[in-house]
């Protein structure tokens, strides 16, 4: 088993969906709806700019994500914007990620974030979760200004701990996320939380997973 582990943020780590279950009440019945459209809307805006050749920083497009879902869904008070931000600025994480990570470290094995998020947003979401003791290193893709699945991005992970990609566990929640980095020669454990059928067969991961909580016997 590689002894590099690292890790998606948003979706794998920290749940995307917590701002808007913090706020559940006041946003109503359609909490749900302009939720998933939120984060829809945040990592397509990612992809067309990265595909376009141009990038604007991850927490700009989160708020640009948010003006959009709250104009598809009108029944949700825009005046919650402000705390809906603040929210997802300091989003909680999963249950099973500190154990994980504090699993991980307890066997000797190194461990990372790889992110689209920008480097506040991530430092905002560690520090919240107050995991940041279990990580060796939190790295943005503001560094190369462009977004996930680039694979210049994935290199990231290989330049900072100067090793091969073979060395690499690659977790994430998204499946395009984990194709990107096994395409790289990551090792890939997909995190399928919601039970979404596979995809992009051509790369397949090395495991697939319900959460967390298994890492640390599979390490």
């Amino acid at each position: 088993m590689p002894s590099i582990f690292v890790f998606d943020a948003y979706g794998t780590l920290f749940d995307v969906h917590a701002a808007i279950a913090r706020y559940g009440e006041e946003a109503g019945p359609d909490a749900a709806r302009l939720s998933e459209i939120w984060r829809t809307k945040q990592l397509e805006y990612s992809w067309t700019l990265t595909l376009a050749g141009h990038y604007t920083e991850f927490w700009t497009l989160t708020e640009r994500a948010l003006d959009f879902a709250l104009a598809r869904v009108p029944s949700v008070n825009k005046a919650l914007k402000p705390k809906l931000l603040d929210a997802y600025f300091k989003l909680d994480a999963f249950p099973d990620a500190r154990a994980a990570l504090r699993a991980l470290k307890a066997k000797g094995h190194k461990t990372g974030i790889l992110s689209n998020g920008s480097p506040d947003m991530l430092k905002g979401a560690v520090e919240a979760a107050g995991i940041g003791g279990y990580l060796d290193a939190v790295l943005s893709v503001d560094a190369l200004k462009m977004f996930k699945p680039r694979p210049e991005v994935y290199r990231l992970v290989t330049d900072h701990f100067r090793c091969a990609p073979t060395e690499v566990t690659f977790v994430s929640s998204n499946r395009w996320d984990v194709m990107a980095g096994v395409s790289v020669g990551f090792r890939g454990i997909w995190v399928n939380r919601a039970k979404m059928p596979d995809e992009y067969l051509d790369f397949p991961p090395g495991e697939i997973v319900g959460d967390l909580s298994s890492l640390a016997t599979m390490a």
